[in-house]
């Protein structure tokens, strides 16, 4: 193995899942895509390891920016340790968001699905199905005001209505996690910004999960880390976790004055681009 090839790969995954993670393109679209010309010369049983532990660099920029919004302990002017019930609440709002998505993976219906699903084809018609919703959606929503300006504002409600959209993410690859949330969301009237900021909370505890029982099933097999796949996954979760924050950064700062409709004519190309990829053999 040509270590330090393979690290400049490893690099590069790492920032697509950066960017891609947080922007509604879909992270699997891209990943499928790259890995059909960069491919990491390690086991299958490492790749799909390393595909969701570097989501765990993704998810602590969220953390590291969001920290003040979901932190819940804090102290009062006599210093004594107290809850914030806002914060509290929130994190009520984001479990209640996390119930479909538990009840499908102890199911096991996101091994079926992935096993129907996880190709190229069904990948590029949920990229471009979702790129034309996105489109519709903020036409539709063009001028109006929308009922919900903060999470606290957001009802249970409203938050499982949301999990519910995540769903789709999970039953159909190149969906986007991120964009099924924003989606859901804007559908029921909730503010970009605020859509955006409960996705990305919403991330962790999901995120999170999903990488601790890949690690689990990567432990339980008895597989051995072979050598330099431990640098591997450093640079992969590092270069996720730095390009996580400034697209974060970004998006919060885009969506001030622009829709997300330019998300949907990009989802609706790279669609186009995975179905002549496929039409041609290339994938």
């Amino acid at each position: 193995m040509d270590t330090l090839l393979e690290l400049l790969k490893a690099l590069l995954f790492g920032i697509v899942e950066g960017i891609t993670e947080w922007l509604p393109i879909s992270s699997t679209g891209h990943m499928i895509l790259l890995n059909e010309f960069v491919t990491l010369n390690v086991s299958e049983a490492f790749w799909d390891m390393f595909l969701v532990v570097i989501q765990l660099g993704a998810i602590l920029a969220v953390v590291v920016m969001f920290w003040k919004i979901i932190w819940p302990l804090g102290r009062n002017e006599q210093k004594k340790l107290v809850i914030k019930k806002e914060i509290l609440g929130t994190w009520v709002k984001i479990i209640v968001a996390c119930i479909p998505a538990i009840a499908f993976v102890v199911l096991g219906l996101d091994d079926k699905c992935d096993e129907l699903f996880y190709y190229p084809i069904p990948i590029a018609v949920a990229l471009i199905v979702f790129g034309i919703a996105f489109i519709l959606i903020e036409t539709r929503n063009a001028g109006k005001e929308s009922k919900v300006e903060t999470i606290k504002d957001l009802t249970w409600k409203m938050a499982l209505l949301i999990g519910v959209f995540q769903l789709l993410a999970a039953a159909f690859p190149g969906t986007s996690r991120s964009g099924a949330t924003i989606l859901g969301a804007l559908l029921i009237g909730v503010s970009r910004k605020t859509a955006s900021e409960f996705t990305f909370i919403l991330a962790i505890p999901v995120m999170f999960g999903a990488s601790l029982l890949e690690i689990k099933d990567f432990i339980e097999e008895g597989t051995v880390l072979a050598k330099g796949e431990l640098g591997i996954l450093i640079v992969g979760l590092v270069s996720a976790f730095i390009v996580s924050i400034l697209v974060i950064r970004f998006l919060l700062g885009y969506i001030r004055k622009h829709d997300f409709k330019v998300f949907g004519w990009y989802r609706i190309a790279l669609g186009v681009i995975v179905l002549l990829c496929g039409a041609f053999g290339i994938i």
